[in-house]
């Protein structure tokens, strides 16, 4: 099949004359880029536009790109200026394949699929396994479980689910950011379904206060299909990714819906207090490729393919210099700027949260770091 250079791309970079304004290539582009197994248009983006978030703008200033998202590995786009800032755009012949993502979808499967964010009313009222056949401490595939709370009919199935984080505001009440955080809270495994923790007062610096729920995030565990009506009611565990503990909650097995295509844009406003407040696939930082929880969603006009920069707050320090004493540490306290640390693309809404996935970035990224509208 002959076709015209990669379309998304041609598109962008025919328009940089009238988008220069707001987009422009980057000084160091190649003059060629053959697209490769494992690309994103993120990534291929980046390696010609200083903006790489906004192809999609572009892209819908040029009615003769037909879709943005058939471009496949064996592509080439060419780049030759002629009389300026304008581009021959030479045929190419594409290999057969699956066309390139915006996003790697294959690594977001399980928080598209397997992890949804629930208010914590909803997690608590949930039906949740009160026992297992035999007396048994703990539930593994091919057993029998015991559910109260759940009205099912006999060949149903079921999700079994386990919270993994709390997430909650903390703060002034008011609107400004002023004395206002916001925690994403790890629960505990071990007691996490018998004692509700995601109801405990806590707050990671130590200070404790009711605070504001933000939701419960809840991980796929199993599916189990119901073969007794009652309570309570009688389930079959299929399979499981680990153990069935007491307190398990069981949620209908097909989740919220969630997008098959992302195109990245720049949010039109910043919502209040947006930070980085749990990870999802990382203990202390996150990198390019790694999910992490966001305090935004859907109720702050958050939407998926938002993109947004995050910034690590500056260090406070003493400036010695300007006081009148040499003693270190009793000088006025300064506040040092906010450091930029890379990009985040959300690709997943809830009410309160949101999951984003980290597109490049200088630096770590660590909770507590703030959301702004990218430059």
């Amino acid at each position: 099949m002959i076709k015209k250079s990669i379309g998304l791309l041609a598109g962008m970079l025919v328009t940089v004359a009238v988008y220069a304004a707001g987009t422009q290539l980057r000084a160091d582009h190649p003059d060629s880029y053959t697209v490769r197994h494992g690309d994103t248009l993120w990534d291929i983006s980046a390696k010609f536009l200083s903006k790489p978030w906004l192809w999609p703008e572009i892209w819908q200033a040029n009615p003769q790109v037909r879709n943005p998202h058939l471009i496949y590995p064996g592509d080439v786009l060419n780049l030759s200026f002629i009389n300026g800032p304008r581009l021959k755009l030479e045929p190419s012949v594409h290999r057969e394949g699956e066309a390139v993502p915006a996003i790697p979808l294959d690594q977001l499967r399980m928080f598209l699929k397997d992890m949804r964010v629930m208010n914590s009313d909803a997690v608590k009222s949930a039906p949740y396994v009160v026992g297992f056949e035999e007396a048994r401490l703990r539930g593994a595939g091919g057993q029998n479980l015991y559910v109260r709370g759940l009205k099912s009919t006999p060949g149903q199935r079921w999700a079994i689910v386990r919270p993994t984080h709390a997430f909650r505001s903390f703060g002034s009440g008011d609107k400004s950011d002023a004395g206002e955080d916001v925690v994403g809270h790890t629960l505990d495994s071990n007691v996490a379904m018998v004692r509700t923790p995601w109801s405990e007062d806590f707050r990671d610096d130590g200070h404790y206060g009711r605070g504001e729920d933000l939701g419960v995030e809840v991980s796929l565990i199993g599916t189990a299909e119901m073969l007794r009506e009652g309570d309570p009611s009688t389930l079959l565990l299929l399979d499981s990714t680990q153990e069935i503990r007491t307190g398990d909650r069981v949620l209908p097995l097909d989740g919220p819906a969630y997008d098959p295509y992302y195109y990245p844009h720049a949010p039109q406003s910043l919502p209040r207090n947006a930070r980085v407040i749990a990870f999802a696939d990382a203990m202390d930082a996150a990198g390019p490729r790694q999910v992490v929880a966001l305090s935004i969603g859907s109720k702050d006009g958050v939407d998926n393919g938002q993109t947004y920069a995050v910034f690590q707050p500056g260090e406070t320090v003493h400036d010695d210099i300007a006081g009148s004493s040499w003693d270190r540490g009793v000088g006025e306290k300064v506040a040092l700027p906010d450091e930029f640390v890379g990009h985040v693309m959300v690709f997943r809404t809830f009410d309160r949260v949101s999951y984003g996935l980290v597109m490049d970035g200088l630096r770590p990224v660590h909770r507590g770091d703030r959301l702004e509208l990218p430059q």
